[in-house]
């Protein structure tokens, strides 16, 4: 998924084939705004101007590039889980051992996007403290970095919820809907946040 062109990939998401979809869309978000972080990060190190935060912008470069990659890769984990799932639901209601095909997919289904919202949790920290550290001269790519943060958590947060949803187990979806909603919040609240701070800087 990840080795695929911007045009291919765009070209796949408007067709008619289930993925990718909002779950690779969402984890494509997440990327671009880890990358982002990486830029503004990139464009400030060396300066003498935030000489006091180069530490903090070398470790910053370290876990963007870690964290990008690692967005990237749930990409992928996200349109694999598809297929089994597409099976368990294709098996005949009345055959035997369907419901816990179609429970066990379920949550393989919930799991890269809910890690996909954990790691925005992550890059939402790293984008909050660009705001303050990151240079001024690239402050317009945080507040991106803050959009494309809560896009990607808002959406990756849906597909937790359409697979919870169809789930058996109502205690397990209910404890994996009450961790997503907190993480969500959170992150909501710092790209908010950090989005509105650049904004009311840049029409000052």
């Amino acid at each position: 998924m990840r080795s695929k062109s911007i045009d291919l990939f765009l070209e796949e998401l408007s067709s008619g084939a289930p993925v990718p979809g909002g779950g690779g869309a969402s984890a494509l978000m997440g990327s671009v705004s880890s990358a982002l972080c990486s830029m503004v990060a990139n464009l400030t190190t060396g300066k003498k101007k935030y000489a006091e935060y180069q530490g903090d912008i070398d470790r910053i470069l370290k876990d963007t590039a870690v964290l990008t990659d690692k967005i990237a890769d749930l990409m992928q984990k996200d349109a694999d889980a598809f297929e089994p799932l597409a099976k368990a639901y294709s098996i005949p209601k009345e055959e035997p051992g369907r419901d816990e095909l179609l429970e066990n997919a379920l949550k393989v289904a919930s799991d890269a996007p809910f890690e996909i919202v954990e790691t925005m949790n992550d890059v939402s920290l790293i984008i909050e403290e660009l705001a303050v550290k990151g240079s001024r001269l690239a402050i317009s790519d945080v507040g991106v970095a803050a959009a494309a943060c809560r896009a990607a958590v808002c959406g990756a947060s849906m597909n937790v919820y359409i697979n919870t949803k169809l789930m058996k187990d109502r205690e397990y979806a209910a404890s994996v809907n009450e961790k997503t909603d907190a993480i969500v919040k959170t992150v909501c609240d710092r790209c908010d946040k950090a989005y509105n701070d650049v904004l009311g800087g840049l029409k000052a």
